[in-house]
């Protein structure tokens, strides 16, 4: 794995003859938390096959060994061997993981603080697993992560009995306490947000009785696929209006699964936008997971008139899986649908470097979660982009972003990232379609979800 050191600080991106090749990205980000933590609380061993072993990830990995979890990285160094205590995790030299787990419930006191680093998605899903467990955890995280609102994953939890005392802003560093037994929970997502979804189901598994979600605006589905394969009494309720009832019966034992992790979405979508911005190029991505709650950045550049064409499609571990052909195409400015920005909110900076180098404006609204990710990305993009050359309007809840018509960024920076990982790649893409280059602050964050990332745009025919 390249470590968060290896990417050189600040480093620039400049023009890019065509790219070409077939390359396959990283493990989805989402998946791999999630077989992570629903392995290790199932009874017996588990196998996860293109596990992400980005930071974020093992940052969760981390967090399960000080709540009792074993986890080792079998290497031919140490001859198979390695340390046990609790749920056994272990890698293999082929890339697979074995968890044995501890069985629901069966969290452990952790004797330290749990370093979240810059992982939201570990915080807020760990969180939700501590608050049916009677035990004490203490979060930390980053910089950037500190900076995250956690109330939107505080508030419920609270209601199933755990309880918190968080820093101001109910942010980081928190401690909190869980429930056990838990208070079933009966909860209408105020926000569209996988996160708080995903939390409340994993409270739900420890906690006698039903727990019911309901969801007014769908979000990605990966919990309630994995918790139906683990075999938790899940059932997910659609209605006319597209609302999504989940209900969960409690104190699950979920059984051992093996789990092959598709490319990530939100990975793949930085060498699609290349490919289709760099004159010339034609580029497979293998192995991709195209589930429909993550699919909306597809959609979204065929509407603007990008070559995407999905080829040996099939489904692996109950998601669905294809391959991406994308050829160089003139793009066109674009007005999506607010509602569609669930399906691909992590997709959404590198979306605006596409509509950077479109024909026409393009105008994106309902984007109001992304004031609270890693960074700002509203905010973080519109400062970018101007620095590069590019006319944008700044709104309360998006952005408007005039195109340049196809023609090369003129480039510049360096780009202030603010610790998001999504940032520096979405201008490393703009860098290779600029006249003089785009210099990024700092790609270390970059190793945080796609820790090869400067690799794959290399064995394409990028330069950085």
């Amino acid at each position: 794995m390249t470590s968060h050191n290896d990417q050189p600080s600040p480093m620039t991106f400049t023009a890019a003859p065509a790219l070409s090749g077939s390359v396959a990205v990283p493990g989805d980000k989402s998946i791999s938390h999630r077989s992570l933590m629903l392995s290790a609380l199932a009874v017996g061993e588990s196998r996860v096959e293109g596990l992400l072993e980005g930071e974020d990830v093992l940052a969760t990995a981390a967090a399960l060994r000080a709540m009792g979890a074993k986890i080792t990285k079998v290497s031919a160094a140490d001859g198979g061997g390695g340390r046990a205590m609790g749920a056994d995790i272990r890698r293999d030299d082929d890339g697979i993981w074995h968890i044995h787990g501890v069985g629901v419930g069966g969290l452990l006191q952790p004797q330290e603080a749990l370093d979240m680093g810059n992982s939201g998605t570990s915080t807020r899903l760990l969180m939700g697993l501590v608050a049916s467990h009677g035990i004490t955890a203490t979060f930390v995280g980053d910089a950037s992560l500190s900076k995250r609102p956690m109330a939107r994953v505080t508030e419920p939890l609270s209601r199933v009995g755990a309880s918190f005392t968080t820093s101001p802003g109910d942010r980081l560093p928190l401690t909190m306490t869980g429930a056990c037994p838990a208070v079933p929970l009966d909860y209408t997502l105020p926000v569209a947000s996988a996160q708080v979804k995903s939390a409340i189901l994993l409270a739900g598994l420890n906690t006698p009785g039903i727990t019911r979600v309901v969801e007014p605006i769908p979000t990605r589905d990966h919990s309630e696929r994995m918790l139906k394969g683990f075999g938790a009494d899940l059932e997910v309720e659609v209605q006319a209006d597209g609302t999504r009832i989940i209900t969960l019966k409690g104190e699950a034992e979920l059984k051992p699964q093996n789990i092959v992790v598709p490319g990530d979405p939100s990975s793949a979508a930085f060498p699609m936008v290349a490919a289709l911005l760099v004159p010339g190029s034609q580029v497979t991505i293998a192995n991709v997971g195209l589930n429909a709650t993550r699919a909306g950045l597809i959609d979204l550049l065929r509407e603007m008139g990008g070559s995407i064409e999905i080829i040996n499609a099939r489904e692996v571990g109950g998601e669905p899986v294809g391959d991406l052909v994308v050829t160089a195409s003139a793009l066109n400015g674009v007005e999506p649908d607010p509602a569609r920005a669930p399906s691909m909110i992590d997709e959404y900076p590198v979306a605006f470097v596409a509509a950077a180098f479109a024909h026409g404006r393009s105008i994106f609204r309902g984007l109001d979660e992304l004031r609270v990710k890693e960074s700002d990305r509203i905010a973080t993009m519109a400062t970018g982009l101007r620095a590069i050359g590019v006319t944008v309007e700044e709104l309360e809840d998006g952005i408007i972003i005039e195109g340049s018509g196809g023609q090369p960024l003129p480039g510049g920076g360096p780009i202030a990232t603010r610790l998001d990982h999504r940032i520096a790649m979405s201008f490393a893409v703009a860098g290779l379609v600029s006249r003089d280059g785009v210099t990024i602050d700092d790609m270390r964050p970059v190793a945080t979800s796609f820790p090869t990332f400067t690799a794959l745009l290399q064995t394409l025919g990028a330069i950085a």
